[in-house]
């Protein structure tokens, strides 16, 4: 009888050992974070690392990098620096780098968002080039995008907007075009 009892207790023992283990455990997707990591005072450090785009003049297609960072000067007001590097794949025409640095002002609006999401406006003023001239021109750019927190201080980015730029790039007198961008933000806060 000894060893029956034992017996049950053992198996009862791994019964609930095994509901133990089927316990799934799922990646973070969004967190809810408010209006902390866009508070003034906190800074914002990432960038676009797949951005696309189509130059309506040249007819060419352009892949970028550009890496960005920023400082709050109020709540959801962002101003900071962006530096860019690109290639340009070109229609009948040698391919070409092109790079560029410029501020950018950035706003965060209030309604129409999530918990875990920001929409948002960019601008940029800056100066642009490519491998294929000596000269730096003005570079513009305007965008629309979306800011979804993966955690409280992490935010995957999707934009779409429109560049200006008049540097001697892709065979041309300038280009312009739509392009749309994936990337990241990492939110640190500052000193209050």
């Amino acid at each position: 009888m000894k060893k029956l009892t034992f017996l049950c207790l053992l198996l009862g023992g791994f019964a609930i050992g095994a509901q133990a283990q089927t316990v799934e455990t799922r990646p973070q997707s969004s967190a809810n974070v408010g209006l902390e990591p866009i508070r003034q005072g906190n800074w914002m450090v990432g960038g676009e690392l797949a951005g696309l785009g189509y130059n309506f003049e040249a007819e060419s297609f352009n892949i970028g990098l550009r890496p960005r960072a920023g400082y709050f000067v109020s709540d959801g007001v962002a101003i900071g620096a962006q530096a860019s590097l690109g290639f340009a794949s070109v229609k009948d025409s040698d391919n070409e780098w092109t790079y560029g640095v410029a501020p950018f002002v950035r706003y965060y609006f209030p309604g129409g968002a999530s918990a875990s999401g920001r929409f948002f406006g960019h601008g940029n003023v800056g100066i642009a080039g490519s491998s294929r001239g000596d000269d730096v021109s003005l570079e513009l750019g305007v965008a629309a995008g979306y800011a979804h927190f993966i955690t409280q201080t992490v935010a995957l980015e999707t934009t779409v907007g429109y560049n200006y730029n008049k540097a001697n790039i892709n065979s041309g007198g300038g280009q312009s075009g739509l392009g749309v961008s994936l990337g990241f933000q990492i939110y640190l806060p500052g000193q209050r």
